[in-house]
């Protein structure tokens, strides 16, 4: 099959520190070339991939220095898409609803993957407008704000098999892994590490546009002699952090649409305590891969309760239904019915 990915330019594929989105494309695209299908990823630069790359910027647009038109750079990559459209089997979005208008008025299969949250007011419009655009959710709860679009299946994230390592063996400081924002509430987890009074390691990266929420909100919570602030890790840290850590800390106050460090911890076989919200329950096995719970009380009672679960089962949780082969896997049975569907179109007309 030869299908196109098509990645946001924010970020290199895959990223060099934080970044969701662009490193599910990367285990998706690799993965994808190693089952034999002929791929051309549409990313930045600096990527680093197994199939063709096509560069639409010399380096990611957050760690590039003066890039301050943004989208300039998507719109000249999407050009590049629809120019070698003919030559792909499918393409596959990731750039949430940017190309809509193009996919719309050319005759190419596509499907979109959003990775992001939807349920933002100024969305529902747009999304009526384009109904009729092929999407994939991350999981089931993504849908909730939109549920009439035009779903063709819920694909959830996945990771290399061999890319964290067990650790059967507990550690004993708590971590938080993502960004600091309010939606993260790294501040709940601070909380919890001082009433149970454990050691709580916080590995996040500090946007632009939360650089005030951390410095009036968060950084006088860092005072505490149980805190420390290791800041943004990359990929090479995050096996460790995650594998040595007692629990993972997954405090959101938002409707998280999957989710990815929680499986990262499940890998490592580091158990994950999370505040239900959006795709939580459906990443979460409740008493076995960790604890969902609703609120301060009842999450200091879970890290309580941590020494009840397996941290070999985290792991086998994780090897039958998070790993990237899996996730390619439904992927290219989706691939395949939209091809067949539009022939079938095609064929009609």
């Amino acid at each position: 099959m030869r299908i196109a990915q098509v990645a946001p330019l924010y970020e290199s594929v895959p990223p060099k520190y934080y970044g969701g989105t662009e490193r599910v494309v990367s285990y998706l695209t690799d993965e994808l070339v190693r089952q034999g299908h002929e791929v051309t990823l549409f990313a930045s630069g600096d990527s680093e991939t197994e199939a063709r790359l096509v560069a639409a910027c010399p380096r990611s647009l957050r760690l590039a220095k003066r890039r301050q038109d943004q989208m300039a750079h998507h719109l000249v990559m999407l050009e590049h898409v629809f120019q070698r459209a003919a030559q792909f089997d499918i393409v596959h979005f990731h750039v949430d609803y940017l190309h809509f208008p193009l996919s719309r008025r050319e005759p190419i299969t596509h499907v979109t993957t959003l990775h992001g949250r939807l349920d933002i007011p100024d969305l529902a419009p747009l999304y009526q407008e384009f109904r009729e655009m092929p999407v994939i959710s991350i999981s089931n709860g993504q849908r909730e704000p939109l549920p009439w679009a035009n779903w063709q299946a819920t694909v959830y994230h996945g990771l290399p098999a061999d890319i964290y390592q067990f650790r059967p063996e507990p550690g004993s400081y708590l971590a938080f892994l993502g960004r600091i924002s309010p939606e993260k509430r790294v501040d709940r987890a601070i909380e919890i590490a001082k009433q149970v009074g454990m050691p709580l390691k916080i590995a996040a990266k500090i946007d632009r546009v939360d650089k005030d929420y951390f410095e009036s909100v968060i950084a006088p919570l860092l005072r505490s002699s149980l805190v420390e602030f290791v800041g943004e890790i990359g990929d090479g840290e995050k096996d460790e952090f995650l594998g040595n850590a007692y629990a993972l800390l997954f405090p959101i106050d938002w409707p998280e649409p999957f989710g990815l460090v929680m499986i990262e911890a499940m890998a490592c076989g580091t158990p994950v305590i999370a505040y239900r919200g959006g795709a939580v329950p459906e990443v979460m096995e409740q008493g076995r891969t960790g604890f969902v719970v609703q609120g301060l009380d009842d999450a200091v009672e879970a890290v309580r309760r941590v020494p009840k679960l397996s941290r070999k089962r985290c792991r086998e949780v994780f090897e039958q239904r998070f790993t990237a082969t899996r996730m390619a896997h439904d992927y290219v049975q989706l691939f395949e019915r939209l091809i067949e569907r539009h022939q079938a179109v095609s064929e009609a007309a």
